[in-house]
């Protein structure tokens, strides 16, 4: 990097810098190089008047655990670096994060829109849990419709980029003015796409929602999640952290951490190795259709093009076959384990109609996109050609 004298201003450091610098603060405990891990449940004052100082905002620090740790407080900076995100609030999962913010965001008579492609638990938070307490909500099939289904009720939209199984990707732009429009606010889950393929609060986005388990972690080994924003919308969110208590542990918050310091050359290669499969399998005969943004073949190839500066790790796809058929083609597969996750190192890979709606028969998985032939299989950082090869071959060459 140069002074801005020399070569005008310094440009914005790219996703591999931010994931190793962003957010940090010098110096830490003990001069150490990696954030220490703060495992206590309480937090002491010196006297009353270092308390009285506390609660009249003459001093700002920790006091309980459920309202803050400085190793959670160290990975909230991170991520806001990494999304451009004036705060961040994390949780100790996902639907934490997505549960909490929606439950900060709504009240009974209010309506949420929700794309139907996306995680079932999400679905079901929304159209059964917040259901009982008198939210209305709209489900939309497909992504362009999203927009025409905001009303004068509307006060949440709720979407994923890239959508869960189909890698849907919705004009993040178009659907952002409309609720603004509405006085609604635009919820993005950005899972699958991370900030180093989507920062989606320049398009539009008023909170995005990591489950930080997948890519950010990125190692298979934790349970979190992320809601990121304008400091406002933040604090109502992580103000309802403290009273329903779904907060980080701080060693998870740690494990997160050093899970983001490689986040953008994971992606990078999980990027790679998705794309090289989803051209092999497009072309293979015993693949009936595949799913993945970066195809022109893709329904949102377009917007991909506009909002991705990559298409992800995840690749999803139809065999030419029964449930059997397609149940024998994931045995026969040697690099990827079964496993109901994403956005490890390790490949992974599952059949949804056995995995997430085995209670279902096949014609009511049918009936809502789940066949019986999908496949969604996550790149890990395997080399490439060793995932390809071990695809091709259990598809029989």
């Amino acid at each position: 990097m140069t002074d801005d004298g020399e070569r005008g201003a310094r440009r914005e450091p790219g996703p591999s810098t931010r994931a190793v610098h962003g957010g940090e603060r010098w110096p830490k405990a003990d001069d150490a190089l990696v954030e220490p891990v703060a495992l206590t449940a309480t937090y002491t004052f010196a006297d009353t008047a270092a308390l009285v100082d506390f609660k009249e905002g003459r001093t700002s620090r920790e006091e309980y655990g459920r309202y803050g740790n400085p190793t959670v407080a160290a990975l909230e900076r991170k991520v806001s670096a990494l999304e451009g995100a004036e705060d961040t609030a994390a949780f100790g999962s996902g639907m934490a994060a997505i549960g909490t913010t929606l439950l900060a965001l709504l009240k009974s008579g209010g309506h949420v829109v929700l794309l139907a492609d996306g995680y079932r638990r999400t679905r079901q938070l929304v159209a059964g849990t917040l259901g009982r307490y008198g939210v209305e909500h709209t489900l939309v099939e497909d992504p362009r419709a999203i927009a025409d289904a905001i009303g004068p009720s509307t006060r949440v939209v709720v979407v994923e980029c890239p959508s869960n199984p189909y890698l849907r990707v919705v004009d993040l732009p178009g659907i952002a003015a409309r609720a603004r429009a509405a006085r609604a606010r635009l919820v993005v889950d950005v899972t699958f796409a991370t900030p180093v393929n989507l920062r989606a609060l320049g398009h539009g986005a008023d909170l995005v929602v990591h489950s930080a388990t997948k890519y950010l972690a990125g190692h298979n080994d934790v349970l979190a999640g992320t809601v990121s924003g304008s400091a406002p919308l933040v604090s109502l969110v992580r103000e309802l952290r403290g009273v329903l208590g779904g907060v980080l542990d701080p060693h998870a918050a740690f494990l997160v951490l050093r899970g983001l310091k490689t986040l953008a050359l994971r992606v990078e290669r999980q990027n790679a190795t998705a794309l090289a499969l989803a051209l092999a399998l497009e072309r293979h005969p015993r693949v009936r259709r595949v799913w993945y943004p970066a195809l022109e073949s893709h329904p949102d190839h377009d917007d991909a093009r506009k909002l991705l500066s990559g298409a992800g790790g995840v690749v999803t796809f139809e065999i030419d076959g029964d449930v059997a058929a397609t149940s024998a083609f994931v045995d026969r597969l040697r690099i990827p384990r079964i496993a109901p996750s994403l956005g490890g190192v390790e490949s992974l890979v599952e059949q949804p109609a056995l995995m997430s709606y085995y209670e279902l028969d096949s014609a009511t998985r049918e009936s809502i996109g789940m066949k019986d032939c999908l496949v969604r299989f996550s790149a890990g950082v395997e080399d490439t050609e060793d995932v390809v090869g071990d695809v091709l071959h259990a598809l029989g060459g």
